[in-house]
């Protein structure tokens, strides 16, 4: 998440040639997915861990908010 923010505040700060930013951009997108995929892992891990048929999956949780 740190590397993340800072390929960011790279990306904003400007100063990048066309390739540094095309390269930061790729850069940050792959951290992105991985952080996203690590989340749903831990979600996963969660909802195994409280599978006792008295809670209910994040993302029905999520729907029902919404």
């Amino acid at each position: 998440m740190q590397r993340l923010t800072k390929v960011v505040e790279r990306l904003e700060g400007g100063g990048l040639s066309l390739e540094e930013s095309i390269a930061a951009f790729e850069e940050g997108i792959k951290l992105a997915r991985a952080g996203a995929q690590k989340l749903e892992e831990a979600e996963r891990k969660v909802e195994e861990l409280l599978d006792d048929g008295r809670t209910v999956p994040f993302r029905e949780e999520e729907e029902k908010r919404r």
